[in-house]
């Protein structure tokens, strides 16, 4: 045997060992993942997603992946399979789908509509009223389409909800691709419009504040996972503090954040401690019974405390720990809440790393509640604003008339 063909050969063992190895290391992670999956996700029982499926199906694919931004993906279409946008790796690639859109739609009976848009988010001007319009294809393909291919398995694409929660993450998109989509309006119009051409409002800062008709307008810039809010925060608050009264805009608070923050900015506007929101969630040890674990979570005053009106204006950006701001004035009766359903980001989050990855992801360990017992995810503002066209800020202009109607009352 010669010595060539003994180091092509030698080359050849040593690939074959590294990918038994590979596979080994990734069957190894989705057995702790599907675990997590089966014992500590809070919304499990909540959801339609054959668990015996995604064992057989995810075993299944293992054995086809090449790369490691082939497990990447496996593993995030595995998250994507309980249709819940909480449930998210952290980590992504040029493939991976984003988290989230300018536009927001549903769908029912296989037609999907835009039920939203981003009005409080976009700087550039739209070039069609696409409220109500249906979405009748994407780069292309037909929307529904769309739908029944994407990357899941073992969810009930069948299901008004999981159709929904699928046309949405394609309109998210994958980082890679355009999102070119083809509209009938509900004038009967067809169009077509490329979201990537939509323009964001450049913010600066944690937080934005400015006045209105000596109203004071705080809006907070996706921080609420930024400690250092707290100050900008007060800072902000220090220079409307002699206002009529205030509004607080959560309409872009969609990546969330934290307690330490949340409890920061609701503390400024009461002034004694004061119960906002519900956990609820089960405890179990080994093959002992689960036992259910409640508490109610509680806010205290801070600072000087802003005692005038107030209104929080909500959307479907508002996520997570917005989501809970929001529930939490409403709980404390601190404030008049303005504008619609929210992204319903369900429960308190978890970190879990995978043995074999530098990255991880997060699951929900805890259901949230309002104080009257509405689970946080189906919370609808008191002022339920139904925005009909594009070209006007509909849930701000409510919010003004509300505390202007307060201001008469005084």
């Amino acid at each position: 045997m010669n010595k060539s063909f003994t180091s092509f050969f030698l080359i050849i063992c040593f690939t074959l060992v590294s990918y038994g190895q590979s596979k080994s290391k990734v069957t190894e992670d989705f057995n702790d993942i599907y675990n997590n999956l089966s014992y500590n996700y809070i919304y499990l029982n909540d959801k339609h997603v054959d668990m015996d499926c995604i064992k057989k199906t995810y075993t299944a694919k293992i054995k086809a992946l090449k790369s490691k931004d082939d497990v990447l993906l496996y593993f995030e279409y595995l998250l994507d399979e309980f249709y819940d946008s909480h449930l998210t790796l952290t980590s992504h690639n040029k493939k991976s789908y984003r988290l989230h859109s300018p536009i927001f739609s549903k769908t029912k009976s296989n037609v999907t509509l835009i039920t939203q848009v981003w009005k409080s988010q976009i700087a550039s001007k739209m070039p069609h009223n696409i409220i109500g319009a249906e979405i009748l294809s994407f780069n292309g393909i037909a929307f529904n389409q769309m739908i029944d291919s994407f990357p899941t398995s073992c969810n009930d694409k069948t299901r008004d909800d999981v159709r929904s929660w699928i046309g949405n993450k394609i309109l998210a998109g994958r980082y890679s691709e355009p999102r070119n989509l083809d509209l009938k309006l509900s004038n009967g119009k067809q169009v077509s419009i490329n979201l990537d051409n939509i323009k964001y409002k450049e913010d600066v800062g944690f937080v934005s504040v400015h006045k209105i008709d000596n109203i004071g307008v705080i809006r907070i810039n996706d921080a609420l996972g930024k400690n250092k809010l707290i100050s900008q925060f007060d800072s902000a608050l220090k220079t409307v503090m002699n206002t009529d009264g205030l509004i607080l805009d959560l309409r872009n608070t969609i990546s969330g954040g934290n307690t330490y923050v949340a409890r920061g900015i609701m503390g400024r506007f009461i002034n004694k401690t004061t119960p906002y929101q519900k956990h609820w969630t089960y405890q179990n040890f080994s093959d002992q019974p689960l036992v259910e674990s409640s508490s109610i979570a509680l806010v205290s005053p801070r600072g000087d405390i802003y005692n005038k009106p107030l209104v929080v204006l909500a959307n479907r950006w508002t996520g997570s720990m917005g989501e809970g701001l929001t529930i939490g004035f409403d709980a404390m009766k601190r404030a008049k809440i303005v504008g619609t359903e929210m992204a319903k980001l369900k429960g308190s989050m978890y970190g879990y790393s995978f043995k074999n990855r530098k990255y991880g992801y997060q699951l929900s360990g805890e259901k949230m509640y309002h104080l009257n017992s509405t689970p946080r995810e189906d919370f609808i503002p008191e002022y339920n604003v139904k925005a009909t066209t594009v070209d006007e800020d509909h849930i701000l202009k409510k919010g003004i008339s509300i505390l202007k109607e307060c201001f008469v009352k005084q």
